[in-house]
């Protein structure tokens, strides 16, 4: 499991995987923006700062690590399904977590409405993981999406979580 992370860590997305990437960002972005939409998880609120950037360390570059880190690329597994549905529920299940235990102010982590957005996160990013064999389309997109959601668009900063 060590060694399949160290690839991903290691791998760098080929042009035309980029290509895939795109499509896969473009459709889970859809999705989750249409889930936040519609339920009220979304208003503009611009906030951008630098510190915003540390997105792409925590939660991003963490969690892709943790959870789509150990999953199989194309190249090694004809079937990761199991393995993705594994990574997307223990990753959907960490948000609850951390609601239940370090960060008591995220009780918007235990929303069905931001459960399945989540969900939708840790699929795209467990597809990108899985087309390219890199870790890095997943840290970039999940970066951007909490960079949105918490620059710009309302969503609580990890300072506003925090006890």
């Amino acid at each position: 499991m060590l060694s399949r992370i160290l690839r991903a860590l290691s791998t760098w997305p080929k042009a035309d995987e980029w290509r895939e990437v795109a499509a896969i960002a473009l459709v889970a972005a859809l999705a989750i923006g249409t889930v936040a939409g519609l339920t009220g998880l979304l208003s503009w609120q611009p906030r951008l700062q630098w510190a915003s950037l540390l997105v792409f360390v925590v939660p991003a570059f963490t969690e892709e690590l943790i959870f789509r880190g150990p999953l199989p690329s194309r190249h090694e597994s004809a079937r990761p399904i199991l393995w993705m549905a594994a990574g997307v529920l223990l990753f959907t299940l960490w948000h609850v977590s951390e609601a239940l235990t370090f960060l008591p102010g995220a009780r918007l982590f235990l929303e069905p409405r931001f459960l399945i957005c989540a969900a939708i996160l840790g699929t795209g990013c467990a597809a990108m993981r899985y087309r390219t064999g890199s870790l890095w389309p997943g840290v970039v997109f999940h970066g951007l999406i909490v960079l949105a959601w918490q620059g710009i668009l309302g969503g609580p900063s990890a300072f506003d979580l925090m006890p």
